[in-house]
């Protein structure tokens, strides 16, 4: 793996289109006096053969005005710019996040860094978090693909090693204690010996961090292929009891993981499914105390509150006569997450019987009567509007109507009695 040159390893693994832009871009930059560089996770991944179309390039020079003229020559637009030198620039359906290099301090632990910008590559590189996300490829003409590795990179990788840079990367910014474990379960690396003892030295830093970081951190893990992977670390290494001193993930939460991760597939999970499976462990004033502490957005927290609130309904959904309708209206006010959750999660094989026929079935039940309809057939309207579709839902339901015909007869013996 000692490459000093990478550009066999850019026509191979990247589209033809994104090697073209690189070979422009660097062109055009050179042309304003400027040299640009890939850098980061890419030349990470291109190093070790793992596909990655995240394009990550700084410049020595001014990444806005960089920015504006690369977009023009590809009759893109630049959709982002940043106070701190930075803007993402988009053509056709390919983007790219370009950066002024740049130099990084920080005031005191958990504070974002103070920035200085237009610096060279060396000093850019030396900010960053591991020895493996530190290398750079120049992209002007006369250097294209040469590699810059000054902090032993490669040697990492071929070792299978995630190591920091120096001794305060963790004060300096405490969530990349949580980026080292999900790099090395991800990369089936090993963190390295010094850069463990830091993480174990340094984990009260966790606590210097604002609930909206680690919430982010929690959020890229849970976004990780295998996530279980790194939620295992987590635990073991006390990174997760940071986030709340009640929150556990051991072999059996892995396992139910994978599970949910194989039933569902080929569909994508919904939406905060995996951390509704994180925090079914928790009580209602933990999760509450979670949902605080890392600002969990409104919509996020109520698909929590309602799984854990559906978890403590489970033993009236084992019960042997219940309708189906009774069993919509017990069910249709939780969120389709929550009851996946607890579909998953519950050993009660009559709960699960009911949840199944619920999601399978009952849910996707509709009236063949709309409430226009029932105005025309003389219901009031308003409230009664509603409960007369409710009514003959739950009839529908329950099989007692099941056509539109036996449902406008339906409608007007209740309104005859």
């Amino acid at each position: 793996m000692n490459n000093n040159n990478l550009s066999d390893q850019i026509d191979r693994q990247l589209p033809v289109e994104l090697v073209k832009f690189l070979q422009m871009a660097g062109g055009t930059a050179a042309g304003l006096g400027q040299r640009l560089y890939l850098v980061g996770g890419v030349v990470r991944d291109l190093l070790l053969k793992r596909p990655n179309l995240d394009l990550d390039l700084v410049v020595e020079g001014n990444a806005l005005h960089l920015a504006e003229e690369l977009a023009r020559q590809e009759h893109g637009k630049v959709l982002a710019r940043s106070r701190f030198g930075t803007a993402k620039v988009r053509w056709e359906r390919w983007t790219v996040d370009i950066a002024t290099a740049r130099a990084e301090s920080y005031p005191q632990p958990g504070a974002l860094p103070s920035i200085q910008s237009f610096c060279d590559i060396h000093s850019d590189l030396i900010r960053r978090d591991f020895s493996i996300n530190a290398m750079a490829v120049y992209l002007d003409p006369p250097r294209f693909g040469e590699l810059i590795d000054l902090y032993e990179g490669q040697a990492d990788l071929k070792k299978g090693l995630i190591r920091v840079l120096h001794d305060q990367s963790f004060q300096d910014d405490a969530t990349r204690i949580w980026r080292a474990v999900r790099y090395e379960q991800r990369l089936d690396f090993k963190i390295e010996k010094r850069t463990l003892e830091l993480i174990q030295r340094d984990l009260r830093f966790l606590e210097t961090l604002s609930g909206d970081r680690i919430r982010n951190e929690l959020e890229l893990c849970l976004e990780e292929e295998k996530p279980e992977k790194s939620l295992l670390r987590a635990d073991a290494l006390g990174i997760l009891a940071k986030v709340q001193p009640q929150l556990k993930f051991g072999e059996t939460s892995a396992r139910l993981f994978i599970k949910a991760r194989g039933s569902l597939e080929p569909f994508s999970a919904p939406e905060d499914f995996e951390l509704a499976l994180l925090v079914y462990g928790l009580t209602a004033e933990q999760l509450a105390q979670f949902i605080t502490f890392l600002k969990v957005p409104k919509a996020s927290a109520r698909i929590l509150q309602e799984t854990l609130q559906l978890k403590h309904e489970l033993p009236a959904l084992a019960e042997m006569n219940l309708t189906n309708g009774t069993l919509y209206k017990k069910l249709h006010r939780f969120h389709q997450t929550a009851i996946l959750v607890n579909l998953l999660e519950s050993s009660a094989y009559l709960a699960k019987t009911h949840l199944e026929l619920y999601l399978e079935k009952l849910q996707h039940t509709r009236t063949a009567l709309s409430g226009e309809d029932l105005l025309e057939l003389g219901i009031t309207a308003g409230p009664l509007v509603r409960e007369t579709l409710e009514n003959l839902l739950e009839a529908r339901l329950d099989g007692r109507v099941h056509s539109r015909q036996e449902e406008i007869e339906f409608v007007n013996h209740h309104q005859s009695v």
